[in-house]
């Protein structure tokens, strides 16, 4: 392979290329079914709607005006998300074979990949959730307290964590039953599980904040924590069922579609 100083800058920009073309995809893909579910928890926990109603109301928003729906800001906000975050790891991953030098589709894990996706998502999921808190929150907009922006740093970190650095750790240990039940790659069948795991324990987090700019002032604890606690079952479910397409689908696409055009590459 052609090698510049020791680097592997071969094919370079089309690599980049790959590597936007994947995130993308991933994106699209995803952007439909968490924009849905991200408005019904947050219109759910504020009171102004119910979690089914609001997902009945966005789907029927998409089926009868997909266009309205696709050129709205919610749906360009999480597209913008997704997308950011899968291209921050890919580019990762072509700066690291690009130095290695090593192979274009190789795949990185472990601190410099996970504080630069923690920081490209923690900065686009606290810029998405901004405007959705405002858009269907129950108070008048205004600034987010700094204490949800800290619940939902936390909440953001542990879901990074789990979908980019965990699944290639936790690949070797997939059960071989469960290869052959699902068909999958180890790689495909932990990037399902581990994103989805945490959410029993960030989905307090996410509510908790909600609740702190939906009622800041004059709240204790235990009021805020009996909130939390009766939506807990109900939201635990809603963010698997929009964690599996975002880090789960989502990241089997990503990776999927960048294996195949680094491959092409090699």
């Amino acid at each position: 392979m052609p090698q510049t100083r020791g680097y592997n800058t071969a094919h370079l920009p089309a690599r980049v290329t790959a590597d936007i073309a994947a995130a993308a995809c991933a994106g699209v893909l995803v952007a439909p079914v968490i924009t849905v579910i991200d408005r019904g928890i947050i219109e759910n926990a504020s009171g102004t709607r119910t979690l089914g109603a609001s997902v009945i109301a966005s789907l029927r928003l998409l089926l009868t005006r997909p266009h309205a729906f696709v050129f709205s800001k919610p749906f360009a906000l999480v597209f913008t998300l997704y997308t950011g975050t899968y291209l921050t790891a890919n580019t990762v991953d072509t700066l690291s074979s690009t130095l290695g030098p090593s192979p274009p589709s190789t795949v990185t894990f472990g601190a410099p990949k996970f504080l630069a996706t923690s920081s490209a998502n923690l900065a686009l999921c606290l810029w998405k959730d901004t405007h959705f808190t405002r858009l269907f929150g129950l108070s008048s907009p205004r600034a987010l307290p700094p204490a949800t922006y800290a619940l939902f740093t936390l909440r953001d970190c542990l879901t990074i964590g789990a979908s980019f650095n965990l699944p290639p750790l936790l690949a070797p240990y997939v059960p071989l039953g469960l290869r052959q039940v699902t068909g999958w790659r180890p790689e495909s069948v932990a990037q399902f599980i581990a994103p989805a795991a945490v959410q029993v324990v960030s989905t307090p987090m996410h509510l908790l904040g909600l609740d702190w700019y939906n009622r800041a002032g004059g709240e204790g604890v235990g009021g805020r924590w009996r909130r939390v606690r009766g939506a807990w079952g109900v939201s635990v479910l809603a963010r698997v069922g929009r964690i599996v397409p975002a880090f789960g689908v989502g990241g089997v696409v990503n990776s999927g579609v960048r294996r195949e055009l680094m491959g092409g590459l090699e």
